[in-house]
């Protein structure tokens, strides 16, 4: 049993900054905006949604397969998948770009500032998926616009069963777009600003959306998630972390134990509530691919 992992593969390059970037924004001076961030702290990682959601997977023991694109600089990290029991057949190198790279710079309060270079991301509509392959359920997370738009036409015509997770990607489409990868996937899941976001560009209520899908999950960082199903919201408990070191991939390692829960025909609430145990184990560790968790 296959999971499909739509999405980007990248490079993070994550800085930390010592201060907190409220304090170092004048808001009456935004239109001239001219700030620099000393970032003592910083690290190279194998990043990308679909590489932290397929690492994630591999955690738990699943069997995975990403859809996405790597550079002529990503040989090493389609070794890395490989050596980590992931079906690699759906990866495919882009010789005259680079691998996608993300620079993330994160505060003492742990918000974040990234800079995205999509690189061989914005060719990732060149893996077409034509074939399930024993597939049981895919996601469809943040990846190039076309191929984000293809691959979910492309799963839902395999009968695939899918989670729309448009992360930083959902403000490339407008409501008429969203309202199609709502109708055409099984779930959705989305931070608390992503949501808002989606309910504004489609017009529609957490509720409304809730009853065009099997689930609609909004993820609420350490305070846990609301789960919306047939216009009925339940607010599942946010799990104690150890420590919090890095936030950086948390939302990814919550989407690996999300599809890992649904793949094995656990109740939606159950799913969530490994997710949020998952993330809390991510979350104590540096990087989106350096935890280990144990069931």
């Amino acid at each position: 049993m296959t999971l499909l992992v739509c999405g980007s593969l990248a490079f993070d390059t994550i800085m930390t900054f010592e201060g907190r970037f409220a304090d170092q924004i004048l808001p009456d001076q935004l239109h001239i905006l001219n700030v620099s961030f000393l970032v003592p702290g910083l690290r190279r990682e194998y990043g990308g949604c679909a590489g932290n959601i397929a690492y994630g997977l591999r955690q738990l023991g699943a069997d995975v397969r990403p859809v996405a694109t790597l550079g002529s600089d990503g040989q090493a990290y389609l070794e890395r998948l490989q050596a980590l029991g992931v079906d690699t057949r759906h990866v495919q190198q882009v010789d005259d770009l680079y691998t996608a790279q993300a620079m993330i710079m994160t505060d003492r309060d742990n918000n974040q500032i990234t800079a995205f270079h999509p690189g061989a991301m914005s060719q990732a509509h060149r893996a077409v998926i034509a074939a399930a392959d024993g597939a049981s359920i895919g996601i469809i997370s943040p990846d190039g616009r076309d191929a984000m738009l293809q691959h979910a036409e492309q799963l839902k015509a395999l009968g695939v069963p899918f989670v729309f997770d448009p992360g930083q990607g959902l403000p490339m489409f407008q409501g008429d777009e969203l309202l199609r990868f709502i109708d055409q996937a099984d779930w959705a899941a989305l931070n608390d600003y992503e949501a808002r976001m989606l309910s504004d560009r489609t017009g529609l209520d957490y509720a409304a959306i809730s009853k065009r899908l099997r689930g609609l999950i909004i993820t609420l960082a350490h305070e846990g998630c609301d789960v919306w199903q047939d216009g009925v919201c339940t607010r599942v408990p946010g799990v104690p972390a150890a420590a919090v070191v890095d936030p950086t991939g948390c939302g990814d390692a919550f989407r690996a134990a999300l599809l890992f829960g649904l793949s094995q025909g656990w109740s939606l609430i159950d799913a969530v509530i490994l997710g949020n145990r998952m993330g809390a184990a991510k979350i104590a560790t540096r990087g989106g691919q350096n935890y280990v968790f144990v069931r």
